[in-house]
């Protein structure tokens, strides 16, 4: 996951609490002319349109006073979804018993995509049971994390 600078996510992060909303995480993926910076909010009544409309108002303006981004991009604000990213420890720690898909920055045993039921985190790393086996990952590793839906 291009996680955010926090440069990006501190003034995004004050905007959105200031609403009243949790922000999840903050992916910047620069991209030339048409850099993206996505953000992920939540509620516990959920997240509807109206919401993610009244945040992308107030980060935008946060963001043009702050200017922590040189040139354009698009600003995308959205729930998490069925797919929740997991970006922090906590979150990690949260959803323990919940299935889950890793992608590495780096390869462990050769590969860098897992799948398997969170146990949970223990200091640096989350212990994840893939085919049966406890598989030990370091977060600075996880390039992206998510939720599989369980239907």
């Amino acid at each position: 996951m291009a996680r955010a600078s926090e440069k990006v996510r501190r003034p995004v992060e004050a905007a959105v609490r200031g609403l009243g909303y949790e922000l999840v995480g903050v992916e910047y993926l620069p991209q030339g002319r048409r850099s993206l910076l996505r953000i992920y909010i939540d509620s516990p009544e959920g997240i509807t349109v109206d919401d993610c409309e009244r945040v992308s108002h107030q980060v935008s303006g946060a963001l043009e006073v702050e200017e922590p981004i040189s040139g354009h991009y698009i600003l995308e604000v959205s729930s998490p979804g069925l797919d929740r990213p997991l970006f922090t420890a906590d979150h990690f720690s949260r959803f323990a018993g919940n299935q889950v898909k890793l992608r590495l920055s780096l390869p462990l045993a050769g590969r860098r995509n897992f799948a398997g039921l969170l146990q949970g985190v223990q200091g640096t790393e989350i212990v994840l049971v893939q085919d049966g086996e406890e598989v030990r990952i370091a977060l600075d590793n996880i390039e992206q994390a998510r939720l599989v839906p369980q239907l």
